[in-house]
């Protein structure tokens, strides 16, 4: 077994779900007492929030790059960056590294592309959203069509990622919200929605949609579960 490399913390409430996903999925495959080779590097968020915020990214991908060496010096075989986000600065980390870095966008696209889906949604935070540096790799790598909202619910989406699922704090209110918004979507002519948020699936599940939904957190953990246990 090979083992994963995680960068988590943001938020550490998706973190958890990464951890216990692909733990969950070993033990399922192996039986026993099986359970993953894991090296976990948890970040404090608040740092990395402010820095978003302030668009200093440089800043990030020096934080987060020191911290994905210290995981491949931990002995992991390829690495995770446990959200959507911060693959922004991917290339800059993917440089420092001798071990893949396993893009939650390819993980997701080829979920997506398995569907038969060609126009696909997607939710997360405005920086998600709006910039290419995740819509551009679902288009020109996955030939896939990608529709966002409109400005003020892509404002509404952003604003509860950050105020309320990255503190913990899951509300029906905000998810009637997110429902009308993945029904907009569709009503587009998406055929799907991608959760591109690893906290939104905390708050947005299948059960509550007929609308297909792409969860970016267990695409991501079940291709790190299908590396780690490959020849």
């Amino acid at each position: 077994m090979k083992t994963i490399g995680l960068l988590g913390g943001m938020s550490w409430e998706s973190t958890t779900t990464y951890y216990t996903l692909i733990n969950e999925e070993v033990h399922r495959r192996l039986g026993g007492h099986h359970s993953a080779k894991l090296c976990l590097y948890s970040v404090d968020f608040d740092e990395i929030e402010q820095l978003q915020h302030l668009g200093d990214w440089s800043k990030t991908a020096e934080i987060l790059g020191e911290a994905a060496e210290g995981i491949e010096r931990c002995g992991a075989d390829f690495l995770l960056i446990c959200t959507n986000t911060m693959h922004k600065i991917a290339p800059e980390i993917e440089a420092r590294l001798h071990i893949p870095l396993v893009h939650i966008a390819d993980a997701t696209a080829e979920a997506v592309v398995s569907k038969g889906v060609k126009t696909v949604g997607i939710l997360g935070t405005k920086f998600t959203m709006e910039e290419d540096f995740y819509k551009g790799r679902l288009e020109d790598k996955f030939g896939l069509k990608v529709l966002i909202p409109d400005e003020s619910d892509r404002n509404l989406v952003h604003k509860v990622i950050y105020d309320e699922l990255c503190l913990g704090r899951i509300e029906d209110a905000s998810r009637n919200e997110y429902l009308r918004i993945i029904d907009a979507l569709q009503q587009k002519g998406a055929e799907g929605v991608i959760l591109g948020c690893t906290e939104i699936a905390l708050l947005v599940k299948q059960e509550h949609t007929r609308v297909p939904l792409f969860d970016t957190t267990k695409l991501h953990a079940m291709k790190a579960v299908e590396l780690a246990l490959s020849d």
